[in-house]
């Protein structure tokens, strides 16, 4: 079942890759000022698998459109505090920290590379996210979390997280509301096939980087699995 599975992904990566590239395309040159659609054309695909490939472990195993392992994650407890995104040959690419201090919302920390490594003692992340305190602001229910800069704890965020993880259909949206990075549910539309929420898209816009969109996921995961 496991091989059929590998097998019936691999099928379909590049079928979805090409399928997402026109269909971003015909939408940009049908309104270049839709700011709710993806404005560039040339969109990266990944199929994300919410599955360690080792036996043992909890993680996620994601292909890029070619068929070919692109970033892993492999871990022993179910919610560890860091989480190392790798690539296919092992390498860290970012890790994700939970960030622990009282107050209602949650936060996490994202790191380019280790957290902690041999060359730095004090190493700062690249990114703050914090989850969105719906108790205290029924008004915009849509939104999962804020991404800000560095460390800070201001209010001007650099990306919005909007839509529902828990259905794989969530949008990061920059300052401009353009959508940088889409979540969304992988079904198989030549048989009708859809794979359940264990098996799901990953878009990504050439100007984002898709290491730290998979760190996006990896921290949603924690957020509301």
């Amino acid at each position: 079942m496991l091989r059929f599975l590998k097998l019936s992904i691999f099928k379909r990566c590049r079928v979805d890759n090409e399928h997402h590239h026109y269909h971003h395309k015909v939408e940009e040159n049908k309104d270049m000022t839709n700011n709710n659609n993806i404005i560039i054309s040339a969109c990266k695909s990944l199929t994300v698998w919410r599955k360690s490939l080792l036996v043992s472990c909890q993680g996620f195993t994601v292909f890029g459109s070619d068929g070919n392992l692109a970033y892993r994650v492999d871990s022993y407890i179910k919610h560890p505090n860091e989480i190392v995104l790798m690539d296919g040959y092992g390498k860290p690419i970012v890790t994700v920290s939970r960030n622990k201090r009282l107050g209602l919302n949650e936060s996490w920390f994202i790191y380019e590379g280790e957290a902690k490594d041999s060359s730095s003692s004090s190493k700062k992340p690249i990114f703050n996210v914090q989850r969105h305190a719906h108790i205290l602001l029924q008004n915009n229910l849509n939104t999962l979390a804020y991404v800000y800069k560095g460390v800070s704890d201001e209010r001007h965020y650099a990306y919005v997280i909007e839509g529902s993880y828990r259905n794989r259909s969530c949008k990061v949206l920059d300052e401009e509301r353009r959508v940088v990075v889409e979540i969304k549910k992988k079904q198989d539309t030549t048989k009708g096939v859809s794979y359940g929420s264990q098996v799901f898209l990953l878009i990504v816009s050439p100007s984002f980087d898709s290491g730290f969109a998979m760190g996006i996921i990896l921290l949603l995961d924690q957020m509301f699995s």
